[in-house]
C-alpha cells in the first residue's frame, strides 16, 4: 500500500540528485545502505557500488556491484568514488558516535557526497508514520509503538517483521535536525525537501572535487563481504 507513495518521493529525490551532480553513465557512485530500488528509477545507469549488511542480500541482483560491510568502516581508499550517496540511513546507525563515524567515512571515501535523512521536526514520524510519536519520552514511545502505529495498519506486517521493525525503531533510530546534520558534515550545504510547507527531509551536499586516490572499487558484478 505504501509502495506508490514511496516511489513518488524517491523518484523526485533521485531526479534532483542526478541534476545536482550531472550524473552520467560513467559516474562512480557508492551507495551506503541502499538497494537497487533507487537506481532503477533513473533513466541513466551510473557505475554504482552498494554497501549494505548481509541481511539485505536478497535485495541485490547481478546488475550491481555490492559489498557487505559496516558503513562506519568502509573498505575503500580515500576519494575512491566520484560521489557517495546515502538515503535515509544515517538515522538508523545508532548513537551519536556511530553517526559521527558514518559521516566521517562518507566524507573520506567520496570526492563529493549526498546524504539524506528525515527531518526530526517534521510532525509525522517517518518510519512508523505516526504523528508526533518521536516527540514523546522514550517510555511513552515504547508503550504506544507496541500497541498502535499507522505503519502497522497500512503494511500489516508478519509478527516477526513487526517485532524486528518496532524494536529497531525503539533501540537504534536517532532522528536528526538541520543543526545535527551540519555538525556531522561541516562545510556541506544543507538542502531541504518540503511537503505542504514543512521541511520533510534534509540533505547534506558537498560537491568538493579532490584528486582520486590510487585505490579503486572493484567493478565485478555480484557481492563480496568486507566484514571484520
Amino acid at each position: 500500500m505504501l509502495d506508490p507513495i514511496l516511489r513518488h518521493f524517491r523518484l523526485r529525490r533521485m531526479r534532483r540528485f542526478a541534476r545536482e551532480f550531472a550524473i552520467t553513465n560513467g559516474t562512480r557512485i557508492l551507495d551506503v545502505g541502499g538497494t537497487p530500488f533507487n537506481w532503477l528509477l533513473l533513466d541513466i545507469r551510473p557505475r554504482v557500488t552498494i554497501v549494505n549488511m548481509p541481511r539485505a542480500r536478497e535485495a541485490f541482483d547481478e546488475q550491481f556491484s555490492c559489498v557487505f560491510a559496516d558503513g562506519r568502516r568502509l573498505p575503500f581508499g580515500d576519494g575512491s568514488f566520484h560521489i557517495v550517496f546515502s538515503n535515509s540511513v544515517i538515522e538508523h546507525v545508532g548513537d551519536r558516535e556511530s553517526q559521527r563515524q558514518f559521516a566521517e567515512e562518507i566524507a573520506r571515501v567520496g570526492r563529493a557526497y549526498w546524504v539524506q535523512t528525515p527531518n526530526r521536526w517534521f510532525p509525522i514520524e517517518p518510519h512508523l508514520l505516526t504523528p508526533f510519536l518521536h516527540f514523546l519520552p522514550a517510555a511513552w514511545q515504547r508503550r504506544i509503538a507496541r500497541k498502535f502505529t499507522i505503519w502497522a495498519i497500512l503494511e500489516r506486517p508478519s509478527r516477526d517483521r513487526w517485532e524486528f521493525y518496532i524494536e529497531h525503531y525503539l533501540r537504534d533510530i536517532r532522528l536528526l535536525d538541520a543543526g545535527d546534520l551540519r555538525a556531522l558534515f561541516p562545510g556541506a550545504a544543507i538542502k531541504r525537501e518540503r511537503l505542504c510547507g514543512w521541511t520533510k527531509a534534509l540533505i547534506a551536499v558537498s560537491s568538493n572535487r579532490t584528486a582520486p586516490s590510487q585505490s579503486r572499487p572493484g567493478n565485478a558484478q555480484g557481492c563480496t563481504s568486507a566484514e571484520g
